[in-house]
């Protein structure tokens, strides 16, 4: 391809919009183009960049037996209601009627579809197991858009569902899936961990993440370097520490005038945050029913996990109740409650929270405070759960050793569904006795532009993009510094056509503008390989290669130039196929 023929209008300045550096850099190479909030155009750049990571994505779905099929993104209302997720999805779900007032909603995912396609065309245990995957783009209306195609609206992705007879044959779909998902990942030239997560709006139990790592990712791990153990801080846990050994003191309520947060405590009264006991009130939401009120106790410092506390309370989602509510609703001032004596609403403790001795709490009354508190002496809650949020210098759940945090891009997830959705929408299959039994089902997603974003998250430095050769939109960019000069004109067009015979996708920069130019440009656009022809070098008979991720500059021989290229391109792909990009333990 021609520089003169493609399309691609770089960029000199970083755009006003952009926070990270692959929303930067994918709208500075012109990969992508802002429509409006969370939509972009993909343009040629970009496209092949995804094209190349869903050919590695189908190459490693067939190479497990997936069966590539192609889904509605309009879905009827009624397949989600049948699982009740029309309701439990929220506002992220668009949707919209047709003209007879029939509702839809764009595909955010397609378990439903899928189960009703596989309900419809398989009955028997002979045709199990079954793995059916696609490619396509997916919609959620996000609040709040950013970081270019990281959170969108409008994204690709692919979705694999697996059905099973049994329990046993989801086990070996779901590991043929991560050993997929390993390769997808480590070809694409990702460094990644596989982490335990909360399956959220899809449900069933059982489900890892696959978390690029990055400076900037959205999400928060936690792991263990000692044992391996490695999970979203959504999910993530810890190991409990011992009780501590004091006797219980007597109950004391004193007044504390101008106390009403944690840190005020500890200042006025010298007890650190950890021996102290955090009260918060949240709204549980439901669908069908009113919200309910619910105090969730934690250690002074520590943080409530939300999605704990949610999925503890069965809820669709929780929001954190106002001081005028709390006080409507449970009659205490919010910066004085505490658990004991506290009625009206359910009281779910922290773990941690249990094993306090002689700690403190507000009084439920403005301006005083429980001393020596004791739990299970002086309150007990409805229920004993873990609610906190964990973090690094805790002790690993598993060996007990302190663990790291690192922030990741979430670029693929796998979950064990069950009978979530085939009991709901009646997908059975007939056993080897003739009974009837709903198929055992999981599901497994990557976000392919996401992935697309991730590789550029790692791979850049101030100059541009630096991408790994599985993913780049070409292998290698032919550079004559002056094109209209001939000599150096005939030797990029020598090189160049010998490069496409080579099967090397390469571009010619047959632009008039300056080597500055040209170079900036290739750097910023971030071709793997430059090959560069120069009047210095030509007049010895050679072209220089230029690698991007090193910088290293060596000079062939113009007639060796094609098949030194070649040759590094196909080196560059061994090299992927055979790494593992993951950390820690299998």
């Amino acid at each position: 391809m021609r520089w003169s023929r493609l399309l691609i209008p770089t960029l000199r300045d970083d755009p006003a919009e952009a926070e990270i550096a692959s929303h930067r850099l994918m709208l500075r190479a012109g990969l992508i183009r802002r429509v409006t909030a969370g939509i972009y155009e993909w343009l040629p750049l970009g496209r092949r960049a995804v094209a190349k990571v869903e050919a590695i994505v189908r190459e490693e779905m067939d190479r497990k037996g997936g069966l590539e099929v192609g889904l509605p993104i309009v879905q009827p209302a009624e397949l989600w209601r049948e699982t009740g997720r029309w309701a439990e999805y929220g506002e992220e779900m668009w949707r919209l009627k047709d003209r007879h007032g029939r509702e839809y909603c764009l595909g955010p995912t397609h378990e439903e579809i899928i189960t009703d396609l596989v309900r419809a065309t398989v009955s028997s245990y002979r045709q199990l197991p079954l793995l059916l995957y696609q490619i396509q783009n997916k919609y959620r209306d996000e609040i709040r858009p950013r970081f270019g195609v990281m959170r969108a609206r409008e994204f690709v992705m692919k979705d694999a569902y697996s059905f099973d007879v049994d329990a046993e044959g989801l086990e070996r779909s779901y590991r043929a899936m991560d050993d997929a998902y390993r390769r997808i990942f480590s070809r694409c030239g990702l460094v990644f961990r596989v982490v335990a997560a909360d399956p959220g709006a899809i449900g069933g139990s059982g489900t890892h993440e696959f978390m690029a790592l990055a400076d900037y990712g959205e999400a928060l791990i936690v792991y263990c370097d000692a044992c391996g153990y490695a999970a979203n801080v959504e999910k993530a846990t810890n190991r409990l520490a011992p009780p501590a050994e004091e006797p219980p003191r007597p109950l004391e309520k004193r007044p504390t005038p101008g106390v009403r947060t944690i840190a005020q405590l500890a200042e006025a009264e010298g007890i650190p945050p950890a021996r102290q006991i955090k009260i918060l009130f949240y709204w549980a939401i439901y669908e069908g029913r009113e919200p309910q009120l619910v105090a969730a106790l934690v250690r002074g410092d520590r943080e409530l996990n939300e999605v704990k506390l949610k999925n503890a309370m069965g809820a669709l989602a929780v929001r954190m109740a106002d001081r005028a509510e709390v006080l409507e609703v449970a009659g205490v001032p919010t910066g004085s409650a505490g658990p004991v004596g506290l009625e009206g609403v359910p009281v779910l403790a922290d773990e941690e929270v249990m094993a306090l001795r002689n700690t403190v709490c507000g009084a439920n009354e403005e301006g005083y405070h429980y001393f020596n508190v004791n739990p299970g002496r002086d309150f007990t809650p409805d229920r004993v759960t873990d609610l906190r949020l964990v973090g690094p210098g805790d002790a690993c759940p598993e060996c007990g050793a302190p663990m790291a945090s690192a922030r990741g891009i979430e670029v693929g997830q796998i979950f064990k569904l069950w009978t979530k959705y085939s009991e709901a929408l009646h997908c059975t299959f007939k056993d080897a006795e003739g009974r009837e039994r709903p198929m055992v089902m999981g599901c497994y997603g990557i976000g392919v532009t996401r992935t697309v974003a991730a590789v550029i998250e790692q791979h850049h430095d101030e100059r541009g993009i630096i991408w790994p050769m599985s993913v780049a939109p070409f292998h290698a960019v032919v550079v004559p510094v002056n094109y209209a000069e001939a000599d150096q004109r005939e030797a990029a067009e020598r090189i160049y056509s010998a490069l496409q015979e080579a099967g090397v996708e390469a571009v010619l920069d047959d632009r008039d503008e300056r080597p500055g130019v040209k170079f900036n440009d290739a750097d910023l656009v971030g071709f793997p390989l430059r090959v560069t022809v120069g009047p210095r070098s030509l007049a010895e008979g050679k072209v220089e290669i230029v690698d991007r991720a090193t910088g290293q500059a060596d000079p062939v021989p113009v007639e060796q130039a094609a098949a030194e290229v070649a040759r590094r391109v196909r080196a560059a792909l061994d090299e992927l196929n055979r790494r593992d990009g993951s950390l820690g333990k299998r």
